[in-house]
């Protein structure tokens, strides 16, 4: 495993239940600041096996963006149940719910 990968996982993992981070944020976090699709391909192969918690990474507008509506659905509940706070519009209100993680990338290893 490469280790941008590595530090995606151990990020998405470190997010505490009841926050969310974006895929560019957690891209920035691992020292890939235009990474955000690095990310959501990693999500997409590797959160089973490693167990990670997918459900706390978002788009930067706050949205779900799943490909199918069930899953969309899902995601949302998950949160939902872990208290974040989504707006009237659906999207997930970053001012209340983002993780702003305050580690040093080095130190994400």
């Amino acid at each position: 495993m490469n280790p941008f990968t590595e530090k995606v996982i151990h990020i998405i993992k470190s997010i505490p239940s009841g926050k969310v981070m974006t895929y560019g944020q957690v891209a920035k976090v691992a020292g890939s600041p235009r990474g955000a699709r690095q990310v959501v391909r990693v999500l997409h192969s590797m959160s089973a096996k490693h167990d990670i918690p997918w459900q706390r990474v978002i788009n930067a507008k706050g949205e779900i963006v799943m490909a199918d509506e069930e899953s969309a659905y899902s995601q949302k509940a998950m949160l939902e149940a872990e208290g974040v706070h989504f707006l009237a519009n659906g999207c997930v209100d970053l001012t209340k719910s983002r993780y702003e993680p305050n580690i040093i990338e080095e130190d994400w290893i």
